[in-house]
């Protein structure tokens, strides 16, 4: 299902984007959007600490993400080296 047929609703109070001007994604996880500052606010203690989850997952994920093949490093230029995959 493509992503602009899902209708997307705050965590908190369950307006969704029709009813509300702009939903938010928490700019931590992007698991849940919210309407306001108020809402998220409000929502933080249930939401906390899967948010903290998520965004170590979303972190060790850019951390150990393999680079490109054949780009040079952005601090020195030096071709990085690539790591073989499989077994």
């Amino acid at each position: 299902m493509p992503d602009n047929d899902i209708i997307s609703v705050c965590a908190n109070c369950g307006k969704g984007e029709e009813e509300s001007d702009n939903l938010k994604a928490c700019t931590a996880c992007n698991l849940v959007k919210y309407c306001n500052r108020e809402c998220q606010i409000a929502h933080r203690k249930q939401h906390k600490k899967e948010c903290r989850k998520r965004a170590a997952e979303l972190h060790d994920e850019k951390l150990f993400k393999q680079p490109p093949p054949k780009e040079d490093c952005p601090i020195c230029f030096i071709r990085l080296p690539a790591l073989p995959t499989g077994g």
